[in-house]
């Protein structure tokens, strides 16, 4: 959790300098893979009793919107070319 849920900010950071829009939408890719997997990772955590239902419920709340606008961002960027 902690490896998959730290690089999203890396890869989208690493993404605002990336060397042309390709490289920007695989980056921005990358970002998506991982915080799903980081979702994966808090749901494991909660069927595992881990999590309590409140602090999951929260940090999914914030990982699915995190997911959501990195979808919206690789969505503009493959309408722009």
């Amino acid at each position: 959790m902690l490896r998959s849920g730290t690089c999203v900010g890396a890869i989208v950071r690493e993404a605002e300098h990336a060397e042309s829009k390709p490289d920007f939408k695989h980056k921005m890719s990358i970002a998506q893979k991982e915080i799903n997997e980081s979702i994966y990772w808090l749901e494991l955590m909660k069927e595992t009793d881990y999590l309590t239902n409140d602090k999951f419920n929260r940090m999914n709340n914030d990982a699915t919107e995190i997911l959501k606008l990195i979808t919206s961002i690789i969505k503009t960027a493959k309408s722009n070319g």
